[in-house]
C-alpha cells in the first residue's frame, strides 16, 4: 500500500488549498479513504472520510469549509479546503481504513498571514 499526499503549503487566512492523495497497492474503489490532521503540540484529529459508495463524513468544525472527493479512475482522493483559518495549520494525512489502517507521509498546511 502506498499513499502519497501533495498540495500542502503556506496560505493566508481565508484562502484555499486542495490536497491530493494518490493511492496504490490496494483496491481503491472499494476502500474508505480518510483525511486526518495533527496540529503542532496536539493530538490526531479526523477530518473527513469518503466511503466506497461516495457518501461522506466531516468533523463538525470542517463542515461547510472542506469537501472530500474521490476519482476512482485515478485512484486519488482529494480534500478541498476553503476559508482556511490559522487553527487549520497541521500536517494532513491520507489514510486508507480497513482491518489495518495505512497512512501516507503527510503534507504540511500552514495558514498564516
Amino acid at each position: 500500500v502506498q499513499l502519497v499526499e501533495s498540495g500542502g503549503g503556506l496560505v493566508q487566512p481565508g484562502g484555499s488549498l486542495r490536497l491530493s492523495c494518490a493511492a496504490s497497492g490496494f483496491t481503491f474503489s472499494s476502500s474508505t479513504m480518510s483525511w486526518a490532521r495533527q496540529a503542532p503540540g496536539k493530538g490526531l484529529e479526523w477530518v473527513s472520510a469518503i466511503y466506497s459508495d461516495g457518501s461522506t463524513y466531516y468533523t463538525d468544525s470542517m463542515k461547510g469549509r472542506f469537501t472530500i472527493s474521490r476519482d476512482n479512475a485515478k485512484n486519488t482522493v482529494y480534500l478541498q479546503m476553503n476559508s482556511l483559518k490559522p487553527e487549520d495549520t497541521a500536517v494532513y494525512y491520507c489514510v486508507v481504513r480497513g482491518a489495518v489502517d495505512y497512512w501516507g507521509q503527510g503534507t504540511q498546511v500552514t495558514v498564516s498571514s
